[in-house]
């Protein structure tokens, strides 16, 4: 089955950014990412999705799915689920892996590759490539980011996307490296994380703004290829989204007709480019 892929209509969602925010003009290629927390909590009316079928994602325009694939050392429990059913939604599948400096940062590639070429394995898939990506929290060494990238290019032949944690200690290191470490980080397309304008400020850095300024204070990557601009904070036990809204960046607290808070990216380029992203960033499946 050849995979289509489709905007999400913005309305009441996300609309045309400007270009002084860093980003393309028109309407961008929704993904959304899943854990094992996933579904949150039924908060309003509206359609749900489970690990088993995530067409009301589908549905409501996501073109991709990254599911977490382990954290620390620890697999999780719904990542196979979750690509097989936006497999058979139509969606791009991929998966991250959520590293943690208490284990070593090969094990956790060694982890994460061995479960993912599992999953690849394990079904008839649509789709041709799982996208890989490493998710590095807001203490980790550059040689945590290093090691993981070698590792998993060194076993799959594939440049995982890197997930930058929004802190002053990742911006001073990796603004600080050398070139030589610059240029293989480059390698690796950053995915960045921003939920507000406001966001981000420290004693060394303003707050960045957009995406691009985050950007440009990394000092590493020329431009950004996924933004994360709605996450979900726990507060009192329950789930509270987060996201990016300000400006002529507009985004809604629910993705489309959602009945639970979800954690929402866009991708920085068309449909056509998304697939190719996907293919240059992903492992084969068959």
């Amino acid at each position: 089955m050849k995979i289509r892929l489709w905007l999400l209509p913005l309305a009441g969602l996300l609309s045309q950014c400007g270009g002084s925010a860093g980003m393309p003009h028109g309407r961008m290629t929704q993904v959304i990412n899943v854990s094992a927390y996933d579904p949150k909590e039924r908060q309003r009316e509206g359609r749900s999705f489970s690990e088993h079928d995530v067409s009301a994602l589908r549905a409501n325009g996501a073109a991709g799915l990254i599911a977490r694939c382990g954290k620390g050392g620890v697999l999780d429990t719904k990542c196979a689920e979750f690509l097989a059913s936006a497999d058979r939604a139509g969606m791009l599948a991929g998966a991250y892996y959520r590293l943690q400096t208490h284990v070593d940062a090969v094990v956790q590639a060694d982890q994460f590759v061995s479960r993912m070429q599992e999953i690849a394995r394990g079904r008839s898939w649509n789709t041709s490539r799982l996208l890989l990506c490493g998710d590095f929290d807001a203490n980790s060494k550059l040689s945590d980011i290093t090691r993981f990238i070698d590792r998993v290019e060194a076993r799959t032949g594939v440049t995982p996307v890197v997930y930058l944690e929004n802190s002053e200690h990742m911006r001073l290191m990796l603004s600080g490296a050398d070139s030589a470490t610059k240029a293989k980080l480059r390698r690796a397309p950053y995915w960045a994380a921003l939920y507000s304008h406001e966001s981000g400020a420290c004693k060394c850095f303003p707050a960045p703004g957009s995406p691009a300024g985050l950007t440009k204070q990394y000092n590493v990557w020329h431009d950004w290829s996924l933004w994360q601009y709605g996450g979900v904070d726990w507060e009192h036990g329950c789930s509270v989204a987060k996201h990016y809204s300000n400006g002529s960046f507009r985004s809604g607290t629910f993705f489309g007709d959602l009945n639970c808070p979800v954690e929402r990216n866009v991708f920085h380029g068309n449909p056509d480019d998304l697939a190719g992203f996907w293919q240059r960033h992903g492992i084969a499946v068959r």
